[in-house]
């Protein structure tokens, strides 16, 4: 079991463990990659193994004008940190006070007093304090002093390209979903609570269960192949689904739409996950609701084809 914190007053068991500080958004193969090898100091060292990790992201809180950015939810993201032995993770709260914090005063107040860190792992760029004054050179400048070990990795490459959330929100919001999906190792996936739409779907015969993308990054507007989970059924459904702005219709806020394959039934105020299988194409703007119409069905064969 997993405990989940929400500021630095930790249990006396969790002091002294191996300490991850990142967004890890996304829980992408790099980051698997770090906590393969925590795994093996936790082994050799007998240390339990914690998450640092910040709400909002620190980037989406000094640039309020950046909304869609995430790859995954906090509770997605705590739901993948479960898989990789971590045996707490602690969500802290990113706000202006918090921001203000120098650098010493987090190694000093944080990691040192209150963590008892044993070992911290970071990536190269890691940047925290007051205006990001403290970096990696500085926390190993102070480990003697703070009795921690700096532990660095080197990147994980693929390509020739270090596996990073960046490049993998770049893959999305240029369509090449097979490639995020890939250094995801697993489907990118959207969750979020269907809403009553405007019922555009279920008059032109295609019903569709309407999703609000919130602060997800924008993959590229178009027609994808899906799988759907519902919070409170294991049962995996196929289908397919429309992320854009509906140019058909006029429409400017971003939505997802997903019409399931074989379902009949009331969805509004689920819980949905939508697995991103496949993209088929981008979104267009289509002369009539008949022509609409014509493109779906050929777009419904094509994802009633992806596995």
């Amino acid at each position: 079991m997993v405990k989940l914190y929400k500021n630095f007053d930790i249990n006396k068991s969790h002091k002294g463990s191996i300490i991850l500080i990142g967004n890890f958004d996304g829980v992408h193969l790099g980051h698997q990659r770090l906590f393969k090898l925590a795994q093996k100091y936790k082994k050799k060292y007998n240390a339990k193994i914690g998450v640092i990790n910040f709400d909002p992201m620190p980037k989406m809180f000094f640039n309020k004008s950046l909304k869609n950015f995430r790859l995954s939810s906090v509770n997605q993201k705590l739901n993948l940190l479960k898989n990789h032995d971590v045996d707490f993770v602690i969500t802290k709260k990113f706000d202006k006070i918090f921001s203000k914090t120098k650098s010493i005063s987090f190694v000093k107040n944080i990691l040192s007093q209150k963590l008892d860190a044993r070992f911290i792992f970071v990536s190269n760029n890691f940047k925290f304090g007051n205006k990001r004054e403290g970096d990696v050179k500085f926390l190993i400048q102070n480990e003697v002093r703070f009795k921690y070990k700096v532990i660095k990795p080197k990147p994980l490459l693929i390509n020739n390209k270090i596996v990073s959330s960046s490049l993998i929100r770049g893959f999305l919001e240029n369509g090449f979903l097979s490639k995020a999906n890939k250094l995801l190792s697993r489907k990118w996936t959207i969750e979020g609570i269907v809403k009553k739409g405007r019922q555009v779907g279920k008059k032109i015969g295609f019903p569709t269960c309407n999703i609000d993308i919130d602060d997800y990054v924008l993959a590229q507007p178009g027609v994808y192949a899906v799988s759907v989970l519902s919070k409170n059924n294991l049962k995996c459904l196929k289908g397919i689904a429309n992320l854009g702005y509906r140019p058909t219709f006029n429409q400017k806020k971003i939505l997802l739409e997903v019409h399931l394959f074989n379902f009949s039934g009331n969805l509004y105020n689920k819980h949905l996950s939508v697995n991103f299988l496949k993209f088929i194409r981008k979104e267009k703007k289509f002369k009539n609701i008949n022509e609409l119409k014509s493109q779906i069905k050929k777009d419904l064969i094509t994802a009633k084809k992806v596995k």
